[in-house]
């Protein structure tokens, strides 16, 4: 792993009626939905990291903490970029930001920790089986 702040990356869309408020029961208007911008800035991290991580290792996401600030309608492109800012142990902070044409319309930040994929496996295949599993990947 050669994980170093400073890493970024891009993601686009244009907003189509599938990313709507409306469309994405979020809303009865038909504008840019806050999951579908949140989903966006996810992506960018996610693509962030692509090649960083052993093959054993993946990230998943633990928390988000923005605002969306600006409408954004059907037809504008939208891109939200991802900025690795602070590595702690596992933990993974990314500052996130997403712009349409007219400026900035959402920015905050989104945490990712690093996990082993059998491990990660094992949890998720612990939850159908019943055993609780009430510890956050990064201890919250």
């Amino acid at each position: 792993m050669s994980l170093e702040p400073g890493l970024t990356a891009r993601m686009t869309a244009v907003v189509g009626p599938e990313l709507t408020a409306v469309s994405l029961a979020s809303g009865d208007v038909e504008g840019l939905a806050t999951s579908a911008m949140v989903r966006l800035m996810e992506a960018a991290a996610v693509k962030a990291l692509e090649g960083q991580l052993i093959a054993e290792m993946t990230s998943v996401g633990t928390r988000f903490d923005v605002t969306h600030a600006a409408p954004t309608p059907v037809g504008m492109e939208v891109v939200a970029q991802a900025t690795l800012v602070e590595i702690e142990g596992r933990l993974l902070v990314f500052s996130v930001v997403a712009e349409d044409q007219a400026g900035v319309i959402g920015k905050g930040t989104h945490h990712r920790v690093i996990v082993g994929r059998a491990g990660f496996a094992e949890r998720l295949e612990s939850r159908w089986a019943g055993s609780p599993s009430d510890t956050l990947p990064d201890g919250d």
